[in-house]
């Protein structure tokens, strides 16, 4: 029996099973676990269509075999012949598909997620990066059919941002904007620059799942709250009512801050929700690097102060140092046309993962 129909068949197994539990009335009545087990259900739901087409194939192939060993009239001979050699050519290209689908799916890559950028090293010209960089990705979200939402910026002193954060809702969106966090350098003239020189600045983005209630709870207990007037633009509301929020989870010392809604409670809610977010990314990585301490993969260091990426205005071009992939079209991907770039992160996490998982 094939290797990969086994393990197709006991997902199939599971399948069943999960389909049996998510009707079940005590399971509904413990939501927690009811929106686990209905999220496990639809990514086996793919894999367990999947499993009865292969398991078509492999049938077919063999009553194809045995009608080719038994059968005396020509005919029928030639029709086998061609059916057997008609799905040996499917097969190959199936199985590697298949063994594509069976990499462990991480179960963040469906969440929504919070993105902050923060300009580095460079001054003016970092944040006038930022303000370029946020450009992109907002074009980007609409090529995607995301919405966004902001939550928290504050100006450079030239212009653009020192830093700037968002809300991003999607679907499959954390698992395509996971590999932006990092840091993205840009080689360029500034606009402030007299003498035509250039210069290398550096801004940092941290892209964090969206944690909801079920994935972490948050202890308003070990949160401090303060409010204050908010600042900078944001029409006649501003500074007339103390409607921005800081927040300090106490024991870790992580303080977030949101200003950009217009009320004091808009702002709380999307507080706490990027506290929840940062907090659960923080245990999320102390997991992973407690299970990945022999090896870094090559995409995802999970190291923030890691350069990621190189933006070469002179010569027109995109660097990803992770996978050493160069793009020569940097106006068209400042404008958003980034899905070669993530595509390409993606194969490169896959081949690795398909790698790993080869030498278990």
């Amino acid at each position: 029996m094939s290797d990969l129909l086994s393990k197709l068949e006991a997902i199939h197994y599971r399948f069943v099973e999960v389909g049996k539990q998510i009707v079940d009335p005590d399971i509904i009545s413990d939501m927690e676990r009811y929106v686990k087990l209905n999220r496990e259900y639809k990514d086996l739901e793919e894999l367990d269509n999947v499993y009865k087409e292969y398991a078509n194939v492999l049938g077919n192939l063999k009553s194809a075999k045995t009608l080719l060993e038994t059968e005396t009239d020509p005919e029928m001979r030639e029709m086998a012949k061609m059916e057997i050699d008609e799905l040996e050519q499917k097969r190959p290209q199936m199985e590697e598909d298949i063994k594509l689908m069976l990499i462990p799916k991480d179960p963040e890559d469906d969440k929504n997620a919070i993105m902050e950028l923060r300009a580095g090293t460079g001054g003016d010209e970092a944040c006038i990066f930022v303000e370029d960089i946020f450009r992109m990705y907002t074009m980007f979200f609409k090529e995607m059919g995301w919405q966004y939402e902001i939550l928290n910026s504050s100006e450079g002193t030239v212009k653009g941002y020192k830093e700037i954060s968002m809300e991003i809702v999607g679907i499959g969106l954390y698992g395509m904007l996971k590999f932006e966090s990092g840091v993205h350098r840009v080689q360029r003239v500034p606009e402030t620059e007299s003498q035509g020189r250039v210069h290398t600045s550096a801004i940092t983005v941290a892209v964090l799942p969206e944690a909801e209630e079920v994935d972490f709870e948050l202890d308003m207990n070990d949160v401090r709250k303060d409010t204050f007037r908010a600042s900078g633009a944001g029409g006649q509301h501003i500074n007339k009512t103390e409607s921005a929020i800081r927040l300090t989870h106490i024991p870790t010392g992580v303080v977030v801050e949101c200003q950009d809604g217009r009320s004091q409670h808009k702002n709380l809610e999307k507080a706490i929700s990027v506290l929840r977010s940062r907090l659960y990314q923080a245990e999320l990585d102390r997991v992973h690097n407690e299970r990945a301490a022999h090896r870094k993969t090559l995409v995802s260091t999970g190291d923030r102060s890691a350069k990621i990426r190189t933006y070469n205005y002179p010569q027109g071009r995109i660097t990803d140092h992770r996978i050493n992939k160069t793009i020569y079209n940097l106006s068209a991907f400042m404008n958003g046309d980034m899905r070669e770039m993530i595509d390409a992160l993606k194969v490169a996490e896959n081949a690795e993962k398909l790698k790993g998982q080869e030498n278990n």
